[in-house]
C-alpha cells in the first residue's frame, strides 16, 4: 500500500525533470520527462519500509531514510531532489486561490502547540541543542569575516558569500540611522559579527547578548582580534531578563532570533524591545518569514534542528509589535536572497565534507546537508522568504522619506549604491 501512495504521489508530483526510484524489491519506476533547467535524479531505497516511513511523515520519513543510508542517490544528491519537487509544485505557481484544507490545517498542530512555550529554560536548551555543536562546524560553512548565519543580502555585483554578508550588514546598519555615541543592543548576537561590524563602521557602544555559550566564548574573542573589545561587550542572558533590569539602548539590532521566539512568546518579545528602547529608539528586526498565512514548524525540523522555533507569518508578527505600540516604520522582503546563501553554505559543506565526517559522523553529515537542501528548496520555491522590519516609539525620530538608507548603505559598501 505505501508503495502505491508513492507512486501515485510521485506521478502527480515530478512533470518536470525526472525522478527515478529503485525500490527494494527489484522494481523501478521513473516519473517526469528531461525538460532543461529542471534536475535529474536517481535514488535507491535499500529496505521496504522506506516508503512506508515516508507515506507516515513526508519531511522526516524522507530524512531520516536519507540519514541513516537507507535512502542512497544513484544520481544527483538531496539538494537536486530537493529542487525537483519543490520546482515542480512552487508556491507562487499564481492560479486561483482556493481554502485550505481543514486536514492540512490540524497536521501537527498539537506537538507543535506543546513545544511553543519556549520559556527561559527551554529557550536556553533549544539554542544550545543548534548552537552548541562546536564553533569548528560554523567556521568551516560560513563567511569567514563575520560569520553570519542567516540569509545574505545579494544585490547587483556581489558575488561571493563574504561580500553578500558584509552587504547585509551594511543594508542593517543603514537602517538603524545610526548616530555616534549611540548604544546599541544586539538580541541573538550569534559570534559577534554584527556588533563587530557596528563598532567598526559607527561610533557606537554595542551589547551583544546570547544563550548559546559557544556562540559568546568565540564572539569575545573575535572582537578582541578585530580590536573593538573596549566597544563591544557580550553577555550569556535572556532577553527577558534583560528587560527586567531596566536598561535602556537608543538602537536595537536582532537579525535571525526570533525565529527562536516562539509564538506565544512574540508579544513579549515585542513588549520587552520597547521597554528596552529608549523613547526616540530604533529597532530593526532581521527574520525568516512565511509569505503565507501561519503555519506550523515540520517534525523533522523540529526533532533535529530548531526545537521550539517557529517561522512567524508577516501578519502574526506586525500584529504582536502592535500591541507593543511599536510603529512599523519600514518593512522590506527579501525573497531569493537567503537561497543564495543556503546554496553557497551547502557548497562550503561539501567541500568539506571529510572534516565534517570526522568531527561527528556520516549521519550527522546526511541530517545538516538534508537541512541546508531542505531550506534552500523552501526559498526557492516554497513559502518562506526573509523580512526586515524596522520599528521606532516615536513617528519623528527617523527622517521622513528614505533616502538616509541608500546615502549611509553606500557610505558604508565603499561608495556603491546597494
Amino acid at each position: 500500500m505505501s508503495k502505491t501512495l508513492i507512486h501515485r504521489f510521485l506521478r502527480h508530483a515530478v512533470k518536470l525533470g525526472t525522478l527515478e526510484v529503485f525500490f527494494a524489491d527489484g522494481d523501478e519506476r521513473i516519473y517526469g520527462s528531461v525538460v532543461d533547467g529542471y534536475p535529474d535524479v536517481a535514488i535507491r531505497f535499500t529496505d521496504k519500509k522506506v516508503p512506508r516511513d515516508i507515506v507516515l511523515d513526508p519531511a522526516l520519513g524522507a530524512a531520516e531514510a536519507f540519514m541513516d543510508g537507507r535512502l542512497n542517490f544513484e544520481h544527483g544528491d538531496v539538494m537536486q531532489l530537493v529542487e525537483l519537487l519543490q520546482a515542480n509544485s512552487p508556491w507562487d505557481k499564481g492560479g486561483d486561490v482556493g481554502l485550505p484544507s481543514f486536514g492540512r490545517k490540524l497536521a501537527n498542530s498539537a506537538a507543535f502547540a506543546f513545544e511553543q512555550v519556549n520559556n527561559r529554560i527551554s529557550s536556553k536548551k533549544n539554542v544550545g541543542h543548534h548552537y552548541d555543536i562546536g564553533n569548528e562546524l560554523y567556521e568551516l560553512m560560513l563567511d569567514p569575516e563575520y560569520m553570519q548565519y542567516s540569509c545574505g543580502y545579494w544585490p547587483e555585483g556581489v558575488k561571493t558569500l563574504s561580500e553578500a554578508q558584509q552587504a547585509k550588514l551594511a543594508h542593517i546598519a543603514a537602517k538603524l540611522d545610526l548616530k555616534p555615541g549611540q548604544r546599541v543592543l544586539d538580541i541573538g548576537c550569534g559570534w559577534g559579527g554584527m556588533a563587530i561590524y557596528l563598532a567598526q563602521n559607527a561610533d557606537v557602544t554595542v551589547l551583544g547578548i546570547t544563550l548559546s555559550e559557544e556562540q559568546f566564548a568565540l564572539a569575545q574573542k573575535r572582537a578582541e582580534k578585530a580590536g573593538v573589545a573596549d566597544r563591544v561587550k557580550f553577555e550569556l542572558v535572556d532577553y527577558r531578563d534583560l528587560a527586567e533590569r531596566g536598561e535602556k539602548f537608543d538602537r536595537i539590532v536582532s537579525v535571525g532570533m526570533f525565529e527562536h521566539v516562539g509564538q506565544r512568546q512574540f508579544e513579549t518579545y515585542f513588549r520587552c524591545c520597547a521597554n528596552l528602547m529608549t523613547d526616540d529608539g530604533v529597532a530593526l528586526i532581521h527574520t525568516i518569514g512565511r509569505f503565507g498565512t501561519p503555519g506550523t514548524t515540520d517534525a523533522f525540523t523540529r526533532k533535529y534542528i530548531f526545537p521550539g522555533g517557529y517561522i512567524p507569518a508577516l501578519s502574526e508578527t506586525v500584529e504582536a509589535s502592535e500591541k507593543s505600540r511599536l510603529i512599523a516604520t519600514d518593512i522590506e522582503t527579501l525573497r531569493l536572497h537567503y537561497a543564495f546563501t543556503l546554496r553557497a553554505w551547502y557548497d562550503n559543506c561539501l567541500a568539506n565534507k571529510d572534516k565534517i565526517v570526522a568531527m561527528y559522523d556520516e549521519r550527522f553529515f546526511r541530517m545538516w546537508t538534508f537541512y541546508l537542501a531542505g531550506a534552500t528548496g523552501a526559498f526557492e520555491n516554497g513559502g518562506m522568504g526573509n523580512y526586515q522590519l524596522q520599528f521606532s516609539r516615536n513617528r519623528r525620530t527617523l527622517p521622513l522619506s528614505r533616502g538616509y538608507m541608500a546615502e549611509a548603505e553606500a557610505k558604508m559598501s565603499g561608495g556603491r549604491v546597494v
